[in-house]
Formats: structure tokens, C-alpha cells, sequence
């Protein structure tokens, strides 16, 4: 058996056709009837129904975790399927929610599916997690995680976390109580704009699947009580070279421990305040832009993306000078009108605002929210990516 102690406690015994179902498992050395019957009995929360998210819970379902509950309030969108294969194309449109439900009820109908369509903050995370026995992060933004493993620390519940970008994914488990915690590897987020979301940086669809199985196979480990878990250790992946390196790491005895949720957004550097109503001298929304358009008012709008984003959709009319050829470009931008620079989500502009800025343009702003925030406000007829 495993280092630790199970996490959860065995249920009732199984019928015949469910052993029947989990005969290859039961077949597994260290692994028998209780541990399938404490698996019966696990509530587990999994944040996330994307990449991660749809990786995790086939998983945890077809290997017979009891209830999962899943947190989510996106909808199926196409840009979506290359990594979210729960999803399909009649989905498009759906809501995430229901259809990883579908997914799970297609494949094992006696398996709970409880669905949070709600937006996890710190008012209502603890509620939430009372009512579960593991919490599983697949999220894709900093607050979420630091809110994801103090929730865990004062609730006491271990947290299963996996992140992942470009060719490369990391899991670990933290858990006050048996070990250190996420706190204790990042204990300051990186600055706003730093790390590229997978949206801005890309990711290979099966690093998803990697770290979700991973991430599968460590609660599975946790539940039944089977194994070393990952606490105090972390698992990298790079699937350039196909090679895996693991990273330990200790409990930081001098930092004080988790007793309260705080606001994440502003422990992570973010505005708190709607995108819609942004603007400043560094920033334009994008009502404001528009009308800029409409009116024909006289600015110069700079597409900072890949080609490949620009052929899927575009706000005209406006120039293309990609952010890594920017540099080299400084006599294509205009110092006698108003520069707006434009980006999918308004990372990479606001990097590209910085630089231009250093090189002595005053008269640049980015737009808040990218061109995807443009098209959910005031174009909703464009392609979304």
C-alpha cells in the first residue's frame, strides 16, 4: 500500500456488474475491493472543463470515483476542440457543463455529476468545498490557483494541481496538513503579463492529456491510499523531448499559515474592474475604439499578433506589425496621431505598449481586452478564436 493513509473511507460493497466493470482494476497489485469501494465513496471537485479538465474527469469517472462535481461557466467553442476532446462540434455553443455531464453519463450513468455553474471567488469557494473529500485545479490563471490551494489548506482537503503551456506541463499536490503547499513553491504570483495564457502562447493538445492522467492518477492515489502522491514533489513535462524531471521542494517554516481568502485579483496585480469600462492613458475599450472607427476619427490601429490570428479575424482598418518584428518596425508607427495597439486578450499589447514607451512614444494606448473583448462587446458577428 501506499505512504499515507486513504482519504477516503471504503462504501458499501459492490454488485456483481460492478466489479465486472473495474475487473482490470481490481486485477492491479495493491489495488482490491476496498480501495474500488473507497473510490464508490469519493466526492471530488474538479475546477475547470477545459483542457485539463476534460482529461480529468473521463478519467476519474471511468475509473469509478462516486460524485464529481465540476466547476465552469464557459460554452464549447470551436478554438476549443484541439485540446478538449470531451467536447465535440455539436457542442459548440453549449454549455461546458453539460456537456462533460454528457460525457460522463455516456460512459458510466450510476457515476454523480454535480454541476457549479458559478465563478469561483472567495466568498463562495469554502461553501463549495465543504461537500467534498478532494479539489482538482485545472484552471488557466494565477488568482484561481492561489484561491484553489488556500481554500484547500483551510478546509484541509488535499488539492491535486496541473498547469500547462506550449509543449510542457507540471502537477504537484498540495496539502497543509501532510505537506508543503502551492504557497510554499510560488509564494509570489509572476508579474501581470509574464506568463502567456494558452491562448496567447499555444499549447499541444496532448500535453493536456498527460497532465490531466497524471493529475487522475494522483487523486486516485490519494482516495484509495495507494502509492507515493506527489506532495513535496513536482512532475514536469516536456513533450519536445519527451523527457520528465521531477522538482522537490519544501515547506517554508517562516511563512505564516492560511487562516482567510483574500482578493486573488489584486494579490496577482489585475484590475478587479470590468474591461468595458477601462480607459486611461495606457488603455482604450472597446466601445471607445469603435466609435473612434465609426467616426473615422484619425488614429493608427496596430494588429501586434501572429499572421496566423490575423487570417482568422482582424478589427480594420488597421496596420500588422507582429509583436517580435516591432523592434525593427519603429519607423512604421505614427507620432503625429493616436497609436492603439491590439492583441488577442491585451497581454501582449500592453508588453508591446511598454516597449514603445522606452523608446519615447507618448501617444500609444493598447486596447483593453484584445480583440476578443471587442468582438464579446461590440462585434459579436466576428470569429472568436
Amino acid at each position: 500500500m501506499g505512504s499515507l493513509e486513504a482519504v477516503v473511507a471504503p462504501g458499501p460493497k459492490l454488485p456483481p456488474e460492478r466489479l465486472a466493470r473495474y475487473s482490470r482494476q481490481l486485477a492491479l497489485p495493491g489495488f482490491d475491493e476496498t480501495a474500488q469501494r473507497r473510490l464508490a465513496n469519493a466526492r471530488v471537485l474538479v475546477i475547470g472543463a477545459g483542457g485539463l479538465g476534460s482529461a480529468v474527469v473521463p478519467y476519474l469517472a471511468s475509473a469509478g470515483v462516486g460524485t464529481i462535481g465540476i466547476v465552469d461557466t464557459d460554452v464549447v467553442e470551436l478554438s476549443n476542440l484541439h485540446r478538449q476532446t470531451v467536447h465535440g462540434m455539436n457542442d459548440i455553443g453549449r454549455s461546458k457543463l453539460d456537456s462533460i455531464a454528457d460525457s460522463v453519463a455516456a460512459l458510466d450513468p450510476a457515476i454523480t455529476v454535480n454541476l457549479h455553474d458559478v465563478r469561483l471567488d472567495s466568498s463562495n469557494i469554502l461553501p463549495l468545498l465543504s461537500g467534498y473529500d478532494v479539489l482538482l485545479d485545472g484552471s488557466d490563471n494565477f488568482p484561481t490557483r492561489y484561491l484553489a490551494s488556500d481554500a484547500a489548506s483551510i478546509a484541509g482537503v488535499p488539492l491535486v494541481w496541473g498547469a500547462i503551456l506550449r509543449y510542457n506541463g507540471q502537477v504537484g499536490i498540495s496539502w497543509a496538513r501532510k505537506g508543503p503547499t502551492f504557497r510554499d513553491l510560488f509564494p509570489v504570483p509572476p508579474a501581470p503579463g509574464t506568463v502567456p495564457s494558452c491562448s496567447e502562447g499555444g499549447v499541444l493538445p496532448s500535453v493536456c492529456a498527460v497532465i490531466g492522467s497524471i493529475m487522475s492518477a494522483e487523486t486516485i492515489k490519494l482516495v484509495t491510499g495507494i502509492g507515493d502522491p506527489l506532495i513535496g514533489r513536482i512532475t514536469t513535462y516536456d513533450a519536445l523531448s519527451g523527457s520528465f524531471r521531477e522538482v522537490a521542494y519544501r515547506a517554508d517554516d517562516s511563512r505564516a499559515p492560511i487562516t482567510e481568502l483574500i482578493d486573488y485579483e489584486t494579490f496577482c496585480g489585475l484590475t478587479s474592474a470590468a474591461v468595458d469600462d477601462v480607459t486611461d492613458d495606457r488603455t482604450i475599450d472597446s466601445r471607445h475604439l469603435d466609435a473612434l472607427l465609426r467616426h473615422g476619427e484619425p488614429i493608427q490601429l496596430i494588429d501586434i499578433r501572429e499572421p496566423f490570428e490575423r487570417a482568422i479575424v482582424a478589427i480594420e482598418p488597421s496596420d500588422f506589425l507582429p509583436l517580435g518584428r516591432l523592434g525593427a518596425n519603429l519607423e512604421r508607427i505614427r507620432r503625429d496621431v493616436p497609436v492603439i495597439l491590439y492583441c488577442h486578450h491585451g497581454v501582449r499589447s500592453d508588453a508591446a505598449l511598454r516597449m514603445l514607451r522606452e523608446e519615447g512614444f507618448e501617444n500609444v494606448r493598447h486596447l483593453a481586452g484584445g480583440i476578443d473583448n471587442f468582438a464579446m462587446t461590440v462585434a459579436p458577428t466576428m470569429a472568436r478564436y
